[in-house]
C-alpha cells in the first residue's frame, strides 16, 4: 500500500508561481510512475503531469506544457510540481497519484492514457485574476 500526502497549495495572483510537494510512504519501491491530476468544481478530472521513477521521463498536458515542471527525489520518495505563470483556469484541487493501490482512474496525459491506482487528499490551488 502506498500513502500519498500533498502540500504547497495556496492562493496566488495570475502570473504567480507555486510548488506542490507530494510525499510518498509505504511500499514505494514498487512505484513505476507518479503524476498529478486536478479537478475544478463541476469539472472532470484532468491529467496534468507524469514522471517515470526510473529514468525520469516526463509528460505533460497541453494546457500546462511550458509552464509546469514535474520532478522527483527518489531518495526522499517525493515528487514536485513547479507551477509558473499560473492562470485563473489553473484553479483546482491538485492530487498526487501513483500506479500502486486499490482505487482506479485513467487520465489522458501527454498523448497517452495513464492508469493511477492511488492518490492523496489533494491540495487547493486558487489563482485570481
Amino acid at each position: 500500500q502506498v500513502h500519498l500526502v500533498e502540500s504547497g497549495g495556496d492562493s496566488v495572483q495570475a502570473g504567480g508561481s507555486l510548488r506542490l510537494v507530494c510525499a510518498a510512504s509505504g511500499s514505494t519501491s514498487g512505484i513505476a510512475y507518479m503524476g498529478w491530476f486536478r479537478q475544478a468544481p463541476g469539472k472532470q478530472r484532468e491529467g496534468v503531469a507524469l514522471i517515470y521513477t526510473s529514468g525520469g521521463t516526463t509528460f505533460y498536458a497541453d494546457s500546462v506544457l511550458g509552464r509546469f515542471t514535474i520532478s522527483q527525489d527518489n531518495a526522499k520518495s517525493t515528487v514536485y510540481l513547479q507551477m509558473n505563470d499560473l492562470k485563473p483556469e489553473d484553479t483546482a484541487i491538485y492530487y498526487c497519484a501513483a500506479n500502486l493501490g486499490f482505487t482506479f482512474t485513467s487520465l489522458w496525459i501527454g498523448s497517452r492514457w495513464v492508469d493511477f491506482r492511488e492518490w492523496g487528499q489533494g491540495t487547493q490551488v486558487t489563482v485570481s485574476s
